[in-house]
C-alpha cells in the first residue's frame, strides 16, 4: 500500500496576519472541544503553533494539523462540510496515513441529523434532464486521460469483485463483469438495455462474451465518444449501440436491463421515473434486470462536501427506498440481493494507490487543490465502506408474474491466474 503522508510544508499556505497566527485562549478551547469529540478515534489535534491537548495513552493513529483559525472554526461549525474544504485548501493537513486517519474518524458514531442536513435537503435541486446532464458533466467529463491515470485498462469506475484477495484490480473488474452477466443469465441473441454505461466496458463484454445485442445509454459526451470509438475498433459496433441520452428516454422492449453505478445519481424525487422506464421496457415474460448501486442501511443525505465538490446531485438510497420507490411501482419482484461493500473498500484502496502514483501528473494539470480533493474523496469513500456507513448492493429483479432467471445464485467467476 502507498503511504499517503500529506504534510507538505513547502507548499504555499493561506496568508494570515500575525494576530491570527497567535494561539488564543478561544483557539485552545475550540481545539480541546474538537479533541474530546474525536478522542475515541485516537486522532490527535495539533494547532498551528505545534501545541496539542491530546492525552491518549496510546500513540495516535495520526494527526489533524491545523494551519489557521479559519480551519478550526469550520470544523467546529460544520465538520462534514468544512473538513473537506479545509483539507482541499491546505488549511488542514493529515500527518500519517490518510486512509487510516479518515477510517478511524469514520468509525465514530454518526452525527445526528442537524439543520445543515435539513437545509441541504431543502435546497437540493432535483435531477431534472438538464440538471442531471450538468451534474454528470462536472464529474465524468473531467477528461478520459485523467481517469486513465488511475483506473484499470477497461476504465471501469464501479466496484470490482475480488473472488480472491490476491486478485489484481484488472482481474477483479473482469470478475465483476462476469458476475453481472451470470446473474442476468444472458443468452445469445437477446437484447440488453444498459442505463449509465460509463466508458462501455460492460456493454462490450456482454456482446463479446455472451452474444447479446446492447443498447447502452449515457449522458456523458466524453464517455460516449470513447465507447463508440472502442466499439468500432473492436468490431462490435453492429452489436452495441451507444446512445447519448437520459435513462428516462429509454424505449422499446428488452430481455434484460442493467444499471451499474447509475441509481445513486437518480435521486429519490425521480425514482418514479426509473420505475416507469422499467415497467415500460423490461419484458413481462422472461425479462429480468440488475441494479448495482451505492446505498445505505438508513436514510441519510450524502456527505455535503462530496455533494459540493465531487458528486453533485447524488444520493445513496436504502434497500427499502429502492424496493418501494422503484421496483414495486414497476411491478418487479426482488430475486436476489448481495452486499459487496468490502469489495468496494478494496477497489477504492487500489484506486487510491494508483492515484497517489499519478498525483504529480494530476497536480501539474489541475493545480494544488484538485488532487487534494480527490485523494480525500477516495480515502473517505474507502473508509465509509470499510466502516459500514456505505453499502454496495446488487439487486436482481424480474416481473412478479415471471419466473426468476435462475433457481440459485450463479457460482462466482473463477479466479483468473
Amino acid at each position: 500500500m502507498a503511504q499517503h503522508t500529506l504534510i507538505d510544508r513547502s507548499r504555499s499556505r493561506p496568508l494570515t496576519s500575525r494576530a491570527s497566527r497567535r494561539v488564543s485562549s478561544w483557539d485552545r478551547w475550540a481545539a480541546g472541544h474538537l479533541q474530546r469529540s474525536i478522542q475515541a478515534a485516537g486522532v490527535r489535534v495539533e494547532l498551528w503553533d505545534g501545541s496539542s491537548l491530546y492525552d491518549g495513552s496510546a500513540p495516535a493513529v495520526g494527526d489533524l494539523v491545523f494551519h489557521d483559525r479559519l480551519a478550526l472554526v469550520g470544523l467546529i461549525v460544520n465538520p462534514e462540510l468544512y473538513f473537506g474544504e479545509a483539507y482541499m485548501a491546505g488549511r488542514l493537513d493529515v500527518r500519517g496515513r490518510l486512509e487510516a486517519v479518515v477510517e478511524a474518524l469514520s468509525r465514530l458514531p454518526a452525527p445526528v441529523t442537524t439543520w445543515h442536513h435539513r437545509l441541504a435537503a431543502a435546497l437540493a435541486l432535483p435531477n431534472s434532464l438538464a440538471g442531471s446532464r450538468n451534474n454528470v458533466h462536472q464529474h465524468y467529463d473531467l477528461g478520459n486521460d485523467f481517469y486513465a491515470l488511475w483506473l484499470d485498462a477497461e476504465l471501469l469506475y464501479t466496484c470490482a469483485y475480488f473472488a480472491s484477495p490476491d486478485q489484481t484490480l484488472e482481474q477483479a473488474q473482469t470478475a465483476k463483469l462476469e458476475l453481472v452477466c451470470r446473474k442476468l443469465q444472458l443468452r445469445p441473441g437477446e437484447l440488453v438495455v444498459e442505463a449509465g454505461c460509463g466508458w462501455g466496458a460492460l456493454a462490450l463484454y456482454m456482446a463479446r462474451q455472451y452474444g447479446v445485442s446492447v443498447k447502452a445509454f449515457n449522458i456523458s459526451r466524453e464517455q460516449i465518444a470513447f465507447a463508440r470509438d472502442r466499439a468500432r475498433r473492436e468490431g462490435l459496433a453492429g452489436q452495441v449501440e451507444f446512445i447519448e441520452d437520459d435513462y428516462r428516454n429509454v424505449g422499446g422492449r428488452c430481455d434484460a436491463f442493467a444499471s451499474i453505478g447509475m441509481l445513486e445519481h437518480v435521486g429519490l424525487r425521480h425514482f418514479h421515473s426509473l420505475a416507469t422506464v422499467l415497467k415500460r421496457v423490461v419484458r413481462r415474460d422472461g425479462g429480468r434486470g440488475l441494479l448495482h448501486f451505492i446505498g445505505r442501511d438508513a436514510s441519510r443525505p450524502l456527505n455535503p462536501w462530496i455533494r459540493r465538490r465531487i458528486f453533485p446531485g447524488a444520493y445513496p438510497p436504502t434497500l427499502a427506498e429502492v424496493t418501494t420507490g422503484v421496483l414495486a411501482p414497476a411491478g418487479m419482484s426482488v430475486v436476489d440481493v448481495e452486499n459487496l461493500r468490502l469489495h468496494y473498500a478494496r477497489t477504492l484502496s487500489h484506486w487510491a494507490d494508483r492515484f497517489a502514483t499519478a498525483r504529480n501528473q494530476v497536480r501539474a494539470q489541475y493545480g494544488d487543490e484538485f488532487p487534494r480533493a480527490w485523494e480525500l474523496y477516495l480515502a473517505g469513500s474507502q473508509a465509509a465502506f470499510a466502516a459500514g456507513w456505505m453499502q454496495l448492493f446488487q439487486i436482481v429483479f424480474a416481473p412478479r408474474e415471471s419466473a426468476p432467471p435462475s433457481w440459485t445464485r450463479p457460482r462466482p467467476p473463477e479466479v483468473t491466474p
